[in-house]
């Protein structure tokens, strides 16, 4: 989608902070982040949320889950096998749950200690 932010990026359009990309899924820096690691994972194709990439393809789905751990064991939020110290995954689906890029965004936070509940 040629007025999507991710899309843009995915197409080289925008800079990324690229750290780690494959056929199917990029994840990149944010631009404010909310933790000395944060990392947004997405699906090179686009899908608005969660719950559309579920209906339309769960192998992608599952592809990008896999590409947030492997940045989570890259970033050394967990080492191969174990979980320590850990890291935190969260996506937002609509404005009210703070979405502001319509496209799916996997948030992976680690390097501090994250509270509970979030905000």
């Amino acid at each position: 989608m040629s007025d999507c932010l991710f899309c843009r990026m995915v197409d080289g359009e925008i800079p990324a902070d690229v750290v780690l990309s494959t056929d199917r899924v990029l994840a990149f820096r944010d631009i404010n982040p909310q933790a000395p690691t944060h990392v947004l994972v997405i699906p090179k194709e686009h899908h608005r949320n969660l719950g559309a990439l579920a209906a339309a393809d769960g192998e992608l789905l599952a592809e990008v889950a896999r590409a947030a751990h492997a940045v989570a064991l890259q970033e050394g939020l967990v080492t191969d096998g174990g979980i320590e110290p850990g890291y935190r995954v969260v996506t937002n689906t609509g404005p009210q749950a703070g979405q502001s890029v319509d496209h799916l965004h996997l948030h992976v936070l680690g390097g501090r200690g994250l509270g509970w509940p979030p905000g």
